[in-house]
């Protein structure tokens, strides 16, 4: 009993890193691939089949417009999957290029830095995207920007950190002593390490940056009909719950499965990388 106990932590997260998996392989293909999955083409209308629940037919039943909602879920995986991803992927190198210089910086361009990064970080990140998008207006293009800005002090913070303390580790203060460029090693040696941290964090943060994204298209910001996005389905279902409830309730779910997976697989990834620092 006392010998098995300790693994039952590890079988679970076993399971659940594998059915997160599972859906974010799903979700990968309806992103790249959504000809395959789909059974209807998701911007043709029939109003003869308006709000019909699901069937053999349709799958999630049809929207008010008769367009198949399973079809325009797959759809609209990589529209709302990719705005997510794009904006994480930004954000990232934003964060380290500017944590990292922040880390060198003199004192007070430094202090300067983080006192905007701290107030940045005062306010959740959806109320953030939803200023930026207030100023430079709807559209899916910059509700990626808007996205993007509001994740970015997070992962200046973290670059910063990890810069400064692999700045002071032994292998790279010899390096240093040897006579490499100080240019050089940051990028063989600090570089890697902050890159490896703000990685897993990363991976947590798409989860975020995908429900920001649905969010802002939620309130009509991001993309317009009849484009099939997760958000915007929500939107255009929130008025139906009683009579048709599947035109919300599909694109609802698609979105905390995704997110919900992306964060499982993050959270698996950074315990990992805990316990091999320990």
């Amino acid at each position: 009993m006392s010998v098995a106990a300790p693994s039952r932590p590890r079988t679970g997260r076993a399971i659940a890193l594998s059915t997160a998996g599972a859906v974010l392989v799903v979700i990968a293909l309806a992103a790249i691939a959504p000809g395959l999955l789909a059974t209807h083409d998701p911007l043709v209308t029939d109003v003869r089949a308006s709000l019909q629940p699901p069937s053999a037919a349709h799958w999630f039943g049809t929207d008010q417009s008769g367009r198949d909602v399973y079809s325009r879920v797959v759809f609209g995986a990589g529209r709302s999957v990719g705005i997510g991803l794009l904006a994480t992927g930004l954000a990232l190198v934003a964060g380290v290029i500017a944590g990292s210089l922040s880390a060198v910086a003199p004192r007070w361009a430094d202090a300067a830095a983080m006192r905007i990064v701290d107030v940045l970080l005062a306010f959740p990140e959806f109320l953030v995207a939803l200023l930026v998008v207030a100023v430079l207006g709807p559209g899916p293009v910059n509700v990626a920007v808007a996205v993007t800005i509001a994740a970015v002090p997070v992962y200046v913070r973290l670059a910063r950190a990890q810069t400064r303390s692999l700045a002071a580790a032994e292998h790279v203060e010899a390096a240093r002593l040897i006579g490499v460029p100080a240019a050089v090693v940051h990028v063989r040696h600090v570089l890697p390490g902050v890159l490896g941290a703000v990685s897993v964090l990363a991976t947590i943060g798409v989860g975020t940056s995908i429900l920001a994204a649905a969010g802002l298209s939620f309130l009509g910001l991001g993309p317009t009909e009849p484009t099939p996005e997760w958000g915007l389905m929500l939107s255009a279902g929130r008025n139906l719950l009683l009579q048709a409830p599947w035109v919300a309730v599909f694109p609802g779910a698609a979105i905390t499965a995704t997110v919900v997976s992306v964060s499982v697989v993050g959270r698996v990834l950074r315990a990992r990388t805990e316990e091999r620092g320990a």
